[in-house]
């Protein structure tokens, strides 16, 4: 489907083809809800409870200062399973199937990697800095952190949910 497919679905939102059987049919307009739901909804899952390295129990006492984000990055090439969120806060046990769920080629979880920072534009000079748009827009200076959480619950959920579907039987139509 995702290659027969692939120029509509990178320009329109996905339908559901027509297949053979009506429980099949049933299955994905019941994981179409289901994703739709959880991806509209993703502020508001349950962050996924990584391991904070030096104990979790140390963010009680952090200010916002201390959830400053400026790049995330893995801790080492090799192992997606750490990642230094800043000089305080380094994440692990980050399961590896979080990474199956890929938007526009890259996994959600390297988006917001990416997006979650401090950069300036070459030309403009104008700076975007993720930690002004969690304090002034969300009132939460661990907006960043909360959010690498809930993309790993959501990416985990969608692969659960696109690999539960059953085998794809198109039923060709005739115009």
């Amino acid at each position: 489907y995702l290659a027969r497919y692939a120029d509509n679905l990178s320009k329109e939102l996905p339908r559901i083809p027509p297949v053979k059987k009506f429980g099949d049919f049933q299955a994905f307009s019941t994981a179409d809800r289901k994703l739709a739901d959880l991806h509209i909804n993703y502020e508001t899952v349950e962050p996924y409870q990584v391991d904070i390295e030096g104990g979790a129990l140390l963010l009680a006492d952090f200010t916002d200062a201390d959830y400053r984000v400026t790049q995330m990055k893995f801790a080492s090439k090799a192992d997606k399973t750490r990642v230094v969120y800043n000089h305080k806060i380094t994440m692990s046990g980050i399961p590896l199937e979080a990474y199956d769920y890929v938007v526009n080629g890259k996994p959600a979880l390297e988006w917001v990697m990416e997006r979650q920072a401090v950069t300036t534009h070459k030309d403009s000079g104008i700076v975007n800095d993720a930690n002004l748009w969690a304090t002034e827009t969300m009132g939460d200076a661990s907006y960043p952190l909360k959010l690498f959480q809930r993309v790993i619950t959501v990416s985990l959920e969608t692969m659960k949910i696109v690999r539960a579907l059953p085998r794809l039987d198109i039923q060709i139509l005739n115009k």
